[in-house]
Order: C-alpha cells, then sequence, then structure tokens
C-alpha cells in the first residue's frame, strides 16, 4: 500500500481508493513551503536508493529499439506520473477518476481544478481548498505580461500557425527569467530548484495570457479581455480571456487541463523539456523546445487530425452514416496504407482514461450531439476491425480520438489552435518535473550513440 508523505499534522480527513492511502495536507502550508520541506528527504532517499542499487541492470536494449525511436527502452526517471499499459496514467498513484473524486473543486463546480493537480505533482499531496484558491490567486498575481512579449504577439502575422506564435512568445519570456540571472550571478546548484521553481510558477501564471492573445489576435481581431480577476480559478480567467462565457465550457476546461498535463517522463514533450533543462537552459527555453515538439502530427497535433478524418468521412457518408458504411470507410482507410487517426498509443493497450472521461463528459452534457454520437459509433466498429486485422497492438482509442469533438460543441472551431490548449495543460506537467531534475541534481543528459557498421561489428563478434 502507497502512503503520501505530508505533514505531520493530525489528519482526519483521510481516505482510502483502491487501497490507495490519500491524506491532506495541512491548510496553513504554502505550495513552497511544503516542497522546500519534501526536497531535503526526497535527495537522501534517492541517494542512498542510488548508493545501493545504482549498478542494478533495469533490461536489455535491442537493436530494434534502437532503431525503432528507443521504444521501451527504460531510460528515464519521471516522478510526477507512471503509464501503465494496461491500467492508464497514475499522478502521483492516483487515477483520472481518484483525481476527480479528492482533487478540490470550484464553487459549483464537479470536474477538478488544474491547480490542485499541479500541487499533487510537485509535492505528492492532495491540497486543501484553501491552498488551492491561494496558488489560484498567486498566479494571477503573477499573469502579467511584459509589454515586449505583447507588442511580439501583436506584430505577429495571423497567418503564422499558432503553435509558433506560442514557442516565441515562451522563448521571448526568457527575458525575465529569474534561474537564468541567479546562474549568472554564480548561485550554488543546491539552490537551483528555488529559481526553476520561481520561473515556471511565473510560466504557468503567463501561458493563459500568451496563449488568449494568440486566440484573439489569430480569430478575433485583436478583440478581447486580457485582465484578470484573481478571485477566479485558472482556468475561468483562461475561457474569459479567450472570449467564452459558458460556464459548461469552463468545467470542460478544467477537466481538459487537469488531464492533458502529463503522460509520464517518455512521450516528446516531457523528454524534450527534461533534455534541454538538462543542459541548465531555464524553464522558459526548455519548455519552449518541448512545445515545437509537442506541434508534430505525431504528438499534439493528433486530435486536429482526428476531426479533419471526421469531416472527411462525413463529408462522404453524410453526418449520422450507418455502422456498415463506417465499417467499410475504415476498412477504405486501412487498405488505403493510413491509419485510424486517434486509435493506438506507444504504450497503453487498453482504452485511454482520458478519452473514457471526456467521453463520460460529452454523455452528460452532450450525448446528442452529431458529432459525439458519430465518435460513438466509431468506438464501437473500430477496435474489433484493427483487431482482425492482426497487426495493431492497441486497437483502442486514445485521448486525441474525442477532445476535439468536446472543443467543437462548445464553439472553439479552430483546429490549429487545439495544441496551443494541449501546451498550456502540459506546462503542470513538465514543470513540476523540471523543478524536481534540479532538486534532485540530475546530469545533462547524453545517451551513447553507435553507427549501423559499429552495430553490425559488434553483432558479428
Amino acid at each position: 500500500m502507497s502512503i503520501y508523505r505530508i505533514s505531520t499534522r493530525k489528519l482526519p480527513e483521510a481516505q482510502k481508493l483502491n487501497g490507495l492511502l490519500v491524506r491532506f495536507i495541512s491548510a496553513d502550508s504554502s505550495l513552497r513551503d511544503v516542497l522546500a520541506a519534501k526536497i531535503p528527504a526526497e535527495q537522501e532517499r534517492v541517494k542512498n536508493f542510488r548508493k545501493q542499487y545504482g549498478a542494478t541492470k533495469m533490461g536489455e536494449t535491442t537493436i530494434d529499439m534502437m532503431y525503432g525511436g528507443m521504444r521501451g527502452i527504460k531510460g528515464l526517471v519521471c516522478e510526477t506520473s507512471v503509464l501503465d499499459a494496461d491500467e492508464g496514467i497514475r499522478f502521483r498513484g492516483l487515477s483520472i477518476p481518484e483525481c476527480q473524486k479528492v482533487l478540490p473543486k470550484a464553487e459549483g463546480g464537479e470536474e477538478p481544478l488544474p491547480e490542485g493537480l499541479f500541487w499533487l505533482l510537485l509535492t505528492g499531496d492532495v491540497p486543501t481548498k484553501g491552498q488551492v484558491k491561494q496558488l489560484s490567486k498567486e498566479w494571477a498575481e503573477r499573469a502579467a505580461l511584459p509589454q515586449h512579449v505583447v507588442t511580439m504577439l501583436n506584430n505577429m502575422p495571423t497567418t503564422l500557425h499558432p503553435m509558433s506564435q506560442f514557442a516565441c512568445a515562451v522563448t521571448a519570456l526568457n527575458h525575465d527569467s529569474k534561474f537564468a540571472k541567479a546562474y549568472s550571478e554564480g548561485v550554488h546548484k543546491t539552490k537551483y530548484w528555488e529559481y526553476v521553481y520561481e520561473d515556471s510558477m511565473d510560466l504557468i501564471a503567463k501561458l493563459p495570457v500568451v496563449a488568449a492573445t494568440i486566440y484573439c489576435n489569430t480569430y478575433r481581431g485583436g478583440k478581447g479581455s486580457k485582465s484578470i480577476d484573481s478571485s477566479q480559478d485558472w482556468s475561468a480567467n483562461f475561457v474569459k480571456m479567450l472570449g467564452y462565457d459558458n460556464p459548461k465550457f469552463t468545467e470542460l476546461m478544467r477537466l481538459y487541463l487537469t488531464i492533458h498535463s502529463d503522460h509520464e517522463g517518455g512521450n516528446v514533450s516531457a523528454h524534450t523539456v527534461h533534455l534541454v533543462g538538462s543542459a541548465l537552459s531555464d524553464p522558459y527555453l526548455s519548455f519552449a523546445a518541448g512545445m515545437n515538439g509537442l506541434a508534430g502530427p505525431l504528438h499534439g497535433l493528433a486530435n486536429q487530425e482526428v476531426l479533419v478524418w471526421l469531416r472527411k468521412l462525413q463529408k462522404e457518408l453524410g453526418a449520422n452514416p450507418s455502422e456498415e458504411a463506417l465499417k467499410e470507410y475504415v476498412w477504405k482507410t486501412l487498405k488505403s496504407g493510413q491509419v485510424v487517426p486517434g486509435y493506438g498509443h506507444a504504450v497503453l493497450r487498453k482504452t485511454d482514461p482520458r478519452y473514457t472521461c471526456q467521453r463520460e463528459f460529452a454523455l452528460k452534457h452532450l450525448p446528442n450531439d452529431d458529432l459525439f454520437q458519430l465518435v460513438s459509433k466509431i468506438y464501437k466498429i473500430v477496435p474489433p476491425i484493427l483487431t482482425e486485422t492482426g497487426k495493431v497492438k492497441n486497437p483502442w482509442p486514445n485521448v486525441d480520438a474525442h477532445s476535439g469533438v468536446l472543443l467543437q460543441y462548445y464553439g472553439m472551431k479552430e483546429m490549429n489552435y487545439y495544441t496551443v490548449l494541449f501546451g498550456v495543460s502540459r506546462a503542470l506537467g513538465v514543470l513540476a518535473s523540471l523543478i524536481w531534475d534540479r532538486a534532485l541534481g540530475l546530469p545533462i543528459e547524453r545517451p551513447k550513440s553507435l553507427s549501423t557498421d559499429m552495430l553490425m561489428k559488434m553483432v558479428q563478434k
């Protein structure tokens, strides 16, 4: 049984979830204070573990793994989340349904607040409602953009992809990096995490303003509010700046920003942030690099690929095709050498829990929507077809098979923008990990590479 480490105050509000003892931390501790108290103990725990088991082998690397994108190679440490092939994602030991149950919610809301998820990722503790409210307020106070970044965003052509604008703005925010300044002044390496923490808090706070500015400039002719209400949560402020006022869309955004936040350390965006950060690049440069990876069609752009495929399907078959017509279309897609977008996953071997919770949201709030009903039919017929081919290890849908449908329903039709939303969310996980990278003193990442000739000679020997 796993037990979260928490403050020493007696805590009567402990809960058990599937054998996991979850406790809530002291209501009078700030996020920085909780983290500062945990880091020395965790440093010592990792130090002792490495001293005792550092030479232990964790597996073997094959040539296929080396040529196949390092798939399956155990070579990274990620404290914030673990992805199990059969169980799905767990954030610090908690599944998505468990997070939905125990993380604080907005007044009258049903979905977890991303602020609470960030606290959980960073500390392993479930925060109180008061602590989440304090974190919302702190992010609101840190949210203002430097004028040079505002000017840059306002001068970018609207034809520039939103993800390019996003990465550029994040890079430019590096101008005010506290970590870069402290490093240039010779700060001791044991203090690195403190400045990475400050940069990460600033960056997370500013991302909704950056993202909303891009949205309003690109799709609303520059119209929109950039004001932050310190009494509102992170997601509510973001939705307001985007120009939406539907409370259900705000709830969706809270869910979306929570479930897209982290997916262990081996995916392109998370690994890139870790890799670039290992060179002691500040959080802005590291996160911008990760966002350029997230922009790829095989990563964060995948939900857009799903919608493009669905729209082509509807154009050919109509808005409400029969199951038989859908089966023929899926086989046609596969026989043409294409994949069914949104199905399959590099690690998962079951339906992605992130897909499931979005489906549950849709069943509750938009059960009769045509596009959702189409996605539901596809969910029914695609897995058996993919299984029948005998070539697919995971025939089940992933998160991208559903997220775009929900955004379309609430009026956000601009598919090119969806990856920016993903990026705002992913900051929570990768920056929490980056803080721990510096707290644990992880070194620059430098795996060994070999040429094909060298591999052939080694095999012959």
